[in-house]
């Protein structure tokens, strides 16, 4: 458990929940409504999961701050994602946290079930002991990153959404010390779900 509130920051990237807008790469297989159901069923996951943290938490919508939804204000501060690319969200983002003094932020999305609050928990007292802790997701990207100092080439001159962004990232931190954590699965595709028990209500 953190014990120092303005030391650490949690990121957490969100899209705003509309029909016909959010993962639709599942899309294609489930149809809108069902991937839009997917999507919330997330979202709450991620709000579990991060509520009781006891760090500070950022939202960040891709469209609009919206007051009254599920990240209360008890819990979570809210932002608008600022930026042409995810690359420059990203580190526009960080850069706002540190230049709010905190010493160690760090990012995850909003689509990822196979992750617990102590998960979180475990990740940031690495990132106490190490440069960078990075979590690989099984798609060839990342679902955590954690840095103590904000490292810009992490955000440019990398193809997003594809299976090369873990590599390319590594590659730039080749001189760095970096903690990789878990390898887990985050929900993209219909095959992310398929055989996972607490999907099989939106798949009947």
């Amino acid at each position: 458990m953190q014990k120092n509130l303005k030391d650490n920051l949690l990121l957490i990237f969100t899209r705003n929940p509309e029909f016909g807008k959010v993962k639709t790469r599942l899309a294609k297989d489930t149809g809108d409504k069902t991937a839009l159901e997917i999507y919330k069923f997330l979202l709450k996951h991620t709000v579990s999961v991060t509520k009781q943290l006891k760090i500070t938490k950022r939202v960040y919508y891709s469209e609009e701050s919206q007051q009254n939804d599920i990240w209360e204000k008890a819990f979570f501060e809210k932002r608008i994602q600022k930026g042409s690319s995810l690359g420059e969200r990203m580190k526009n983002a960080f850069e706002e946290g540190f230049q709010d003094g905190y010493r160690k932020i760090a990012i995850i999305g909003s689509d990822l079930f196979d992750i617990q609050q102590k998960d979180l928990e475990e990740a940031f007292e690495e990132l106490q002991k190490n440069e960078y802790v990075i979590g690989p997701a099984e798609d060839g990207g990342y679902y955590f990153l954690g840095m103590k100092s904000l490292n810009c080439s992490l955000f440019s001159e990398k193809n997003w959404g594809t299976d090369s962004v873990l590599h390319d990232t590594l590659k730039d931190l080749q001189d760095h010390q970096v903690k990789l954590l878990k390898t887990r699965n985050d929900v993209d595709t219909l095959d992310d779900i398929r055989n996972n028990p607490a999907f099989q209500q939106f798949l009947k």
